[in-house]
């Protein structure tokens, strides 16, 4: 009898189901499996700094043409602002429809000035973008610097030309080991899956989502929005590209990205998915992808707009056209500064509440479920890279359209 290989999307749905079941039936000891989750995630972490800043290098010296960098990067962060514009409308637009606030009071919240770092000004998010110290920002995990960095290397490296190949053939060997690692950990991605959501649906249980249910809802549904109608119809109107296979190719991904609720963590199954199974060259997605994991936040534009709506509406305030416009030029610029912050949604929806004078104390409130509402705004975040990825090698005929449209297919470049 042929024996059944299941895939691994598959393997991480089974354990997103069992830890669900795992949840609800042991309630809080569910808890005693959240290390095994841990180390999963430890191990995702492990690879993010040396897997960005070797692919990188990689995506960078493999462009030796500096115009053609240039113009691969400005389509890069055009598609990402764009498409957090939008991110962002979609969410305000939903939240006028559905009213998430009505109804609920946060007069008795507690004040979370406290528990919420300041978040950077965009002034000083441009002037720390170059590290002073690059060694000091490998080990700090400063993504943002580091990517600042690779990117000056890499433009060094192919100044440099033939003397620097040593160099060059060093980071593309850590990048294939780098890659290779990032199968190992990958194979563990079921296990650390069922332990993380058996954890989060123990600690929170049905009950605690209910008061605010019409919030998850509400997100839940911008999101799904989002992603078929913005980021699925660029690939069919503007690539000419089916874009269920680009989701069934991407799946891997955006499940991880789902049940980490992490854009990081992510992207080493991002970078796989749209190499092997959607014909994305290197070159493109190990610059591109990076990038998005660090500046790209559709899915968080989306939260931010609906919980401002939310604060506004449980507290009685009226949100003028001017404070909504406000909200979407925060949103836009802050996607750059907070991004290598940790805990960046609620920070950035904290900068988003104080430029239009909501009181940031309904972040309390917000922080109790921002666990299941991060897990669908990761999720968006990891599929916009995806999208811009593909969006990005089409237009520099960087695409194998036949890998796309028959998954395996896959020819090494």
């Amino acid at each position: 009898m042929k024996k059944v290989r299941i895939p691994l999307w598959g393997k991480i749905l089974i354990g997103l189901f069992l830890g669900v079941v795992c949840g609800l039936i042991l309630g809080d000891k569910a808890l005693y499996l959240k290390p095994i989750g841990t180390l999963f995630i430890n191990g995702i972490k492990m690879l993010i700094v040396p897997l960005v800043f070797s692919s990188l290098i990689v995506g960078v010296t493999s462009i030796e043409d500096m115009g053609k960098m240039g113009r691969i990067g400005l389509k890069t962060v055009i598609i990402y602002a764009i498409t957090t514009i939008f991110a962002i409308i979609i969410g305000l637009g939903l939240s006028w429809i559905t009213n998430p606030g009505v109804g609920a009071s946060l007069q008795a919240a507690s004040s979370a000035n406290s528990a919420i770092k300041a978040a950077p000004s965009f002034i000083d998010t441009l002037v720390n973008m170059v590290p002073a110290n690059p060694i000091g920002a490998l080990a700090k995990g400063e993504i943002l610097q580091i990517i600042i960095f690779a990117i000056f290397l890499g433009i060094a490296i192919n100044l440099t030309g033939k003397k620097a190949k040593p160099v060059k053939v060093f980071f593309e060997g850590l990048a294939e080991i780098m890659y290779k690692l990032t199968s190992i950990i990958m194979a563990f991605a079921p296990y650390g899956v069922f332990a993380l959501i058996a954890a989060v649906i123990g600690q929170y249980g049905i009950e605690f989502l209910l008061p605010l249910l019409k919030v998850v809802l509400t997100v839940y549904a911008a999101c799904i929005i989002h992603s078929v109608l913005i980021l699925g119809g660029s690939l069919a109107f503007v690539a000419r590209l089916n874009p269920m296979r680009f989701f069934n190719g991407f799946l891997d991904a955006t499940l991880l990205a789902f049940s980490t609720s992490s854009s990081s963590a992510a992207l080493p199954a991002s970078l796989r998915c749209t190499q092997k199974n959607l014909g994305v060259s290197k070159s493109i997605s190990s610059f591109v992808l990076p990038l998005g994991a660090t500046i790209n936040m559709n899915g968080t534009a989306i939260y931010q707009g609906v919980c401002a709506v939310f604060i506004a509406q449980a507290y009685g305030i009226d949100l003028s056209i001017s404070n909504y416009v406000t909200i979407v030029l925060t949103s836009v610029l802050a996607a750059v500064g907070t991004a290598g912050v940790p805990g960046a949604g609620l920070i950035m929806l904290a900068l988003v509440l104080n430029s239009v004078g909501l009181p940031i104390e309904g972040i309390a409130i917000i922080a109790g479920i921002d666990r299941i509402l991060d897990m669908a705004r990761s999720t968006v975040n990891v599929v916009g890279d995806g999208v811009a990825a593909i969006l990005v090698a089409k237009s520099e005929k960087e695409l194998d359209v036949e890998v796309y449209k028959h998954k395996g297919v896959y020819l090494r470049r």
